[in-house]
């Protein structure tokens, strides 16, 4: 059932990014935890759409999560960013950091990469690109999880960025393909 519930609270979510583009409205904290709320509903309504308030570890991962009590916060400096760069950064390259970044503070109880990676999308369509499809099976996750740690624990955002920028031009191939 769970399984079920997740995959139509995911295709909720894309609708809601879809429609977040087409009205132009933009990303803010009400709107990142609409998003989170859609992801969650019905299987986790006490958590679903509100930001953390205990301490996570992230398994198999060597990235600690910050403590909760700086989720606040670091959430305001997540949106401050965004909204100081969402006009000179290259539209691949900002979906990228604002999917690390996300996922690097860890907001959220559960669906943190769900979350991060619908954003992620969100910012791709609304400078006219395709989605970013991040495949989930062993070796594209291995690679994701690989690009992911060398920014939390090296501090180094190329692999992650490589990877995003393939994905985005994977994803735009496929489109001019179906042309």
């Amino acid at each position: 059932m769970r399984e079920h519930l997740e995959a139509i609270n995911h295709y909720e979510a894309i609708d809601f990014i879809r429609a977040m583009v087409d009205s132009s409205l933009d990303i803010n904290k009400r709107n990142l935890l609409d998003v989170h709320r859609l992801v969650f509903k019905s299987i986790n309504n006490e958590n679903a759409g509100a930001f953390r308030k205990i301490n996570v570890r992230i398994t198999g991962s060597e990235h600690i999560p910050p403590d909760a009590l700086l989720v606040d916060q670091l959430m305001d400096d997540f949106f401050a960013f965004y909204n100081q760069n969402k006009n000179s950064m290259h539209p691949v390259i900002l979906a990228s950091e604002i999917h690390q970044r996300l996922v690097s503070i860890h907001p959220f109880v559960d669906g943190n990469g769900r979350t991060s990676r619908l954003l992620m999308n969100f910012i791709l369509l609304k400078n006219g690109y395709t989605l970013a499809i991040l495949k989930g099976d062993l070796d594209s996750r291995l690679a994701y999880y690989k690009a992911l740690e060398s920014v939390q624990i090296n501090n180094d955002p190329n692999t992650f960025y490589e990877l995003i920028i393939e994905k985005s031009k994977e994803s735009l191939k496929e489109h001019l393909k179906m042309v």
